[in-house]
């Protein structure tokens, strides 16, 4: 039989709380990755601005998320004039 699951993080996350904390930093990584695009910044311009290396950037832009927490993710957001709104349901 065929396990379903809500979303891809909970087929490969170890636990609930491993695959909650996959899927926010895929939201914040890829709305850092859609601010980059919408300014047209190379890697190196997005490295700058970011206080970041350039080959963190492309880590970034290819979604390895296990490159980074979801500190960092929360101080890059907020560099590109980003807000973060947080709902908790209750299950």
């Amino acid at each position: 039989m065929n396990k379903r699951y809500d979303n891809v993080f909970d087929a490969i996350a170890g636990t609930p709380q491993e695959a909650l904390n996959m899927k926010l930093r895929a939201e914040m990584i890829n709305e850092i990755r859609r601010r980059i695009e919408q300014r047209g910044w190379t890697q190196q311009e997005a490295a700058e601005q970011l206080g970041i290396t350039q080959p963190r950037v492309s880590d970034l832009l290819r979604g390895k998320l296990s490159r980074f927490s979801l500190d960092v993710l929360v101080n890059m957001l907020a560099t590109l004039g980003g807000d973060i709104e947080l709902k908790i349901k209750v299950a």
